[in-house]
């Protein structure tokens, strides 16, 4: 199966198991907008949550904050949203197709990235047990050819960037004998910007409105709370203040289903540092997010970090983590060094004193921030992306399954009598009843025994119980593992000691500390 269609079977399977649906479909949908079904919105919640406890829990000086998406039109100008925030947008003339510029040239990389994989297979498969990978990659000669052009592209494109040069980036897609997709053909306009920010009337009146924007980032109602948040607090340098919320962007080139929406969702954290200190933090937040994914279990292989060429206006230092979708490797996470720009800026935009008094020094400072911010849809599509499986059973059938992480999982239990009578259902109501108080489960009577064991495997649930006339005898019942399909015979008065050991976020969160 290729990427292409793998990726393909997990949009399908998120809609018809109530994951996400394309939003407004009975009117023919709306771009680049989707909701979340039942399983979606668990799923979503229990990523929210991990993050939130891992930060505000488990750190004595990180706080929360929930901020209006509604914010005064001067903040965007003091954050430079309304001057520099920009795509470069380029339209193919014949297809009528628009695409980003910088987006056409990194997925001409992963292509010339592809053909490099497939060199690397050919040498394993060549060499067998004594090959090796690193000494491949610095010798064979169609490897350093591609990778060449790949480094190549990355300076002349970054550089394009930097400054700013449409018509550099326009010549370079050119150079690089990029087609549209839709068209095969070369025949671009010029490459331009766009700003991405929505915007709305605020007023009980049109003559009367005056113009705001729909936040395209949760950052700046962290930084205009700074001082909120310090004194009411008490809080002491260094602190952070952790924020989840919608965002939203005008996005031209949406696409990659949830990976790149209109209306999304971040979850942000910015840690403010005395001057001078920030980079010793950048290493510590970078090293401390990726041991957050890593906690996941969804495979080491599947991250890396990539440091930014490209520097944001803002920033003395960035890195993505990024994860590697069907797609290719892309952006999950960024960690900036954002110096002290928004506080400063917002300080003279605002003519308010954004600064921190240290008693300890008595010198009163701009703090510098450094932020960590992770795109929640995002994070559910990695999830997905490495949780779904297609197996074959040793039967002869195929089984779809999720291989959600148990304490991520939308439903946690699922309890099942094996037929409707004998007062089967009965004591799996009893035992519902238990355990629902700690976890979503999910109770089903219909159809035969493996049909909803599959229907659970395709949703993730990690345990199925089953009540069998066994259980009239001696109280027990069979505990189902999602991922090993192995049964087990288990006391019913030891089904939540049990389910606590396999199931409480706790013992996730308690590997962090």
């Amino acid at each position: 199966m290729t990427q292409e269609d793998l990726f393909k079977n997990i949009i399908a399977h998120a809609k018809e198991y109530g994951f996400i649906f394309p939003s407004s479909e009975i009117y023919d949908g709306l771009s680049a907008v989707y909701d979340y079904g039942q399983n979606g919105v668990e799923l979503k919640d229990n990523i929210k949550k991990y993050w939130w406890d891992s930060l505000v829990k488990l750190h004595d000086n990180i706080v929360g904050l929930d901020s209006a998406i509604f914010m005064h039109p001067r903040i965007w100008e003091a954050s430079g949203h309304v001057a520099a925030f920009n795509d470069p947008l380029i339209d193919n003339k014949d297809s009528k197709k628009r695409y980003r510029a910088d987006v056409l040239l990194e997925d001409h990389i992963v292509r010339l990235e592809e053909k490099i994989a497939k060199e690397v297979a050919k040498g394993r498969k060549r060499f067998a047990e004594s090959f090796d990978e690193e000494q491949f990659r610095t010798t064979n000669p169609n490897v350093l050819r591609e990778q060449a052009k790949i480094d190549q592209i990355r300076l002349e494109m970054n550089k394009a960037l930097n400054e700013n040069d449409l018509a550099a980036l326009h010549q370079l897609i050119l150079d690089c004998g990029i087609v549209c997709p839709v068209s095969g053909t070369r025949n671009w306009t010029d490459v331009r910007q766009f700003n991405l920010m929505f915007s709305t009337p605020l007023g009980s009146n049109s003559e009367g409105a005056s113009q705001i924007f729909l936040r395209p980032e949760t950052a700046q109602g962290i930084f205009v709370n700074f001082l909120n948040v310090q004194k009411s607090g008490r809080m002491k340098v260094p602190f952070g203040i952790a924020q989840t919320g919608k965002a939203f962007r005008n996005e031209i080139v949406a696409r990659q289903f949830i990976f790149r929406m209109r209306e999304f969702e971040q979850m942000e954290m910015q840690f403010f540092v005395k001057p001078g200190e920030e980079m010793k933090w950048y290493e510590y937040w970078k090293q401390m997010r990726l041991r957050w994914h890593l906690s996941l279990g969804l495979g080491e292989d599947l991250y890396r970090f990539h440091d930014h060429e490209k520097l944001a206006h803002y920033a003395n230092a960035a890195s993505d983590i990024e994860f590697r979708f069907p797609f290719g490797f892309k952006e999950l996470e960024g960690i900036h060094s954002r110096t002290d720009f928004d506080l400063a800026s917002h300080e003279e935009y605002s003519g308010r004193k954004l600064r921190y008094f240290d008693p300890e020094t008595n010198e009163s400072y701009i703090p510098y921030v450094v932020e960590t911010s992770i795109g929640l849809d995002r994070t559910f599509l990695a999830v997905l992306s490495a949780s779904y499986r297609e197996e074959e059973l040793e039967n002869g059938e195929t089984r779809v399954v999720m291989r959600i992480p148990p304490f991520l999982a939308p439903v946690k239990l699922a309890v099942f009598p094996l037929i409707k009578k004998d007062g089967l259902p009965e004591i799996a109501q009893e035992i519902l009843k238990i355990l629902r108080l700690e976890y979503n489960c999910l109770y089903d009577e219909k159809d035969s025994i493996g049909k909803r064991y599959r229907r659970m495997d395709a949703i993730g649930t990690p345990f199925c119980i089953t009540v069998d006339h066994q259980t009239l005898d001696d109280k027990t019942v069979t505990l189902r593992d999602r991922d090993t399909m192995l049964q087990e015979r288990i006391p019913i008065d030891n089904l939540p000691g049990i389910m606590d050991d396999k199931l409480n976020m706790k013992h996730w969160l308690g590997k962090l500390t």
